[in-house]
């Protein structure tokens, strides 16, 4: 026995229309082909479906049975199409998002929040690593797309910013250069600093920018994460340089004072990392457009590295 959907769909249409001459019509079908593929179904299962009366048909116990299965067949079908339209739309699966530590903390959960409220059936890995990390990854075919700072070096992927992510400098409240609005990488050379741990890209990019400088940082001592670093910085052991937007984070909370860094290497970006835009899968391409990203090409960016 075989029996097509749209053999299904035209019996089920003579089924409650109680009439071949009105279910061809919700078919849409003339009625001698309605009629003669239900004569073929009725050949290819061996069994009467319908009991013909002279005012139309009623389904026989073998009918009842088929129209019960069909019904059950064509809501799966629908079931499996929405899912599949789901998937082709980016509204359902599973993303997984790199992301640096200031994209985590301080830009996507805002943004990220409404996107997926509008997505039930959709989850999302958010993975965090260096900007260096992910570049890395995303360019060699092991992470479809990231968020990283402008200063990372791209080689093999693009970069579209979305957001500023400027670095400035954090002090103690009673530091003797708090009062200022904004200085220059050189004038703060001389002082101590708290610094990240080794193997922090951003305090590499800080250091190389140092050297750069001719003086490297008199760092007094190194923490494990920005928290850490703001609360030796408010008791005063040295100055720190952060991110912005996570230096306001904990500005209020350990009395710190946020200083600009006028340096342009300061004013980074951060940006959507992919390689080409037409590979992203839906669910990625969708973000990214909520996120400001678009199919053109991306910045070019410098050799340096950050967090």
């Amino acid at each position: 026995m075989r029996l097509d959907l749209a053999d299904l769909q035209l019996f089920l249409c003579i089924a409650d229309a109680g009439s071949i001459t009105a279910g061809a019509q919700r078919a849409n079908l003339a009625l001698a082909s309605a009629s003669e593929r239900l004569r073929k179904m009725e050949n290819a299962v061996g069994v009467a479906l319908l009991e013909r009366r002279p005012r139309g048909v009623i389904t026989t116990e073998a009918g009842e049975a088929l129209a019960h299965h069909a019904r059950l067949m064509l809501r799966q079908q629908q079931a499996l199409n929405d899912e599949l339209r789901d998937y082709a739309i980016g509204a359902r699966g599973t993303l997984d998002l790199y992301a640096n530590t200031a994209a985590l903390t301080v830009f996507l959960p805002g943004r990220l929040a409404p996107w997926l409220a509008e997505r039930p059936r959709l989850r999302i890995e958010l993975k965090e690593r260096t900007s260096s990390d992910i570049v890395r990854n995303v360019a060699g075919g092991l992470a479809e797309a990231g968020i990283v700072s402008s200063a990372v070096s791209a080689a093999g992927v693009q970069l579209q910013p979305v957001a500023r992510d400027h670095l400035v400098l954090i002090a103690a409240a009673n530091h003797s250069l708090a009062d200022r609005h904004s200085l220059s990488f050189a004038e703060v050379l001389g002082q101590a600093f708290v610094g990240l741990a080794q193997g922090s890209a951003l305090q590499d990019h800080i250091n190389e920018h140092a050297r750069v400088a001719g003086r490297p940082l008199d760092i007094r001592i190194r923490m494990n994460s920005f928290e850490a670093l703001c609360q030796m910085v408010a008791h005063g052991i040295g100055l720190g340089i952060l991110p912005q937007g996570i230096a306001r984070l904990h500005r209020r909370r350990h009395g710190l004072r946020v200083i600009a860094l006028s340096d342009a290497w300061a004013r980074r970006k951060l940006c959507l990392c992919f390689r080409d835009w037409s590979e992203l899968s839906m669910p990625m391409r969708s973000l990214f457009e909520h996120l400001g990203g678009h199919p053109g090409e991306g910045m070019a960016a410098p050799a340096a590295v950050s967090g």
